[in-house]
């Protein structure tokens, strides 16, 4: 998604969570614009997945798999899942292996892919963002959706451990339409992408409860594709604010003794720079990777996104879990 104009931005170097400062210079208004209130600097978090590179040549080689027909059946997703945690030398299989499956599941076009690179989007469906209020809702029953919840029960009764990742709306969005629609929605038509949000919103959260029914106990929550690098600082505190906060608060409601909720740490930062969550710290007994803190944590704390799953090696050094608390 390109970046966002109409903000002007200062960015410095910090050697905290993230890359980067942002700081605010000028304002975007976006829905519902009085919400918003002049709160503390979001940073941002750099993306790098240095340690899982995800599908690819070494994971596929020697399975005896077509592709990409591999991508669409609960049994070979399964195959595929194990062999990745292999490959990675991580605790934990991930489902599924693209951030597609919301969008296809409402009529998105679709690349499948290869062996190589996994499905990504095939081909915008919509020009306007007001023709995504007419789209079907998402169809858990039938194609890939359902063959990779269906490998999540797979995956949890052979005795894994399952990270189920689910893309927020402007990662949908991305799969839908170009995003200069998207962007220009935010600043037209605010009241009509207020609905967009909450469509989506809404069909995100019966995934997710779907995704538990199916025995996924780690659920990851992610939209980068909305990160404060591309928003800027004042259209992400209002995305904040008037959405993502609300909506993890339905989203909290999982979280039990048998799930637990991951954060990209994008969300998470902004989440604590709008005042709306903050770290609380938990000594583990020893130090340990990031992913098995996770696991460990399952029942204590609702909420994890100190860092992005996706970093397979990751080590809490001094083995202080940070739970993120909603306020």
């Amino acid at each position: 998604m390109p970046y966002v104009s109409g903000s002007s931005l200062k960015i410095e170097e910090t050697n905290e969570i993230g890359s980067t400062r942002i700081k605010r210079e000028n304002s975007i208004l976006v829905m519902r614009r009085g919400n918003v209130k002049n709160m503390g600097d979001i940073k941002d978090f750099n993306c790098t997945y240095d340690n899982s590179a995800g599908i690819r040549s070494e994971v596929t080689e020697g399975l005896g798999l077509t592709f990409p027909d591999a991508y669409t059946h609960c049994d070979t997703m399964v195959t595929l899942s194990k062999m990745l945690k292999e490959k990675d030398k991580a605790v934990i299989c991930e489902l599924p292996f693209c951030h597609t499956l919301e969008a296809e599941a409402m009529g998105g076009i679709i690349n499948l892919g290869n062996e190589i690179a996994g499905p990504r989007a095939g081909g915008y469906v919509c020009t306007d963002v007001e023709e995504i209020l007419n789209l079907p809702d998402m169809d858990f029953t039938k194609g890939r959706i359902q063959e990779t919840l269906l490998a999540c029960k797979k995956l949890r009764e052979e005795g894994e451990h399952v990270v189920f990742e689910v893309a927020g709306p402007f990662t949908i969005l991305n799969v839908l339409i170009d995003a200069r629609y998207v962007f220009k929605g935010m600043r037209k038509k605010p009241e009509v992408m207020e609905k967009v949000f909450w469509k989506l919103g809404d069909q995100i959260l019966k995934y997710m409860e779907l995704v538990k029914e199916y025995g996924g106990d780690l659920i990851s929550y992610a939209d980068s594709s909305g990160g404060v690098n591309i928003l800027g600082p004042k259209m992400m505190e209002a995305v904040t604010v008037n959405f993502t906060y609300p909506f993890l608060k339905k989203v909290e409601q999982l979280a039990d003794d048998k799930t637990m909720i991951l954060l990209c740490p994008k969300t998470t930062l902004a989440l604590i720079g709008t005042e709306k969550a903050k770290f609380v710290d938990h000594q583990l007994e020893e130090p340990i990777g990031y992913a098995q803190a996770c696991i460990h944590m399952i029942g204590k704390a609702h909420f994890a996104g100190q860092m992005c799953i996706k970093n397979v090696g990751y080590q809490l050094n001094h083995g202080i879990f940070k739970e993120v608390k909603l306020l």
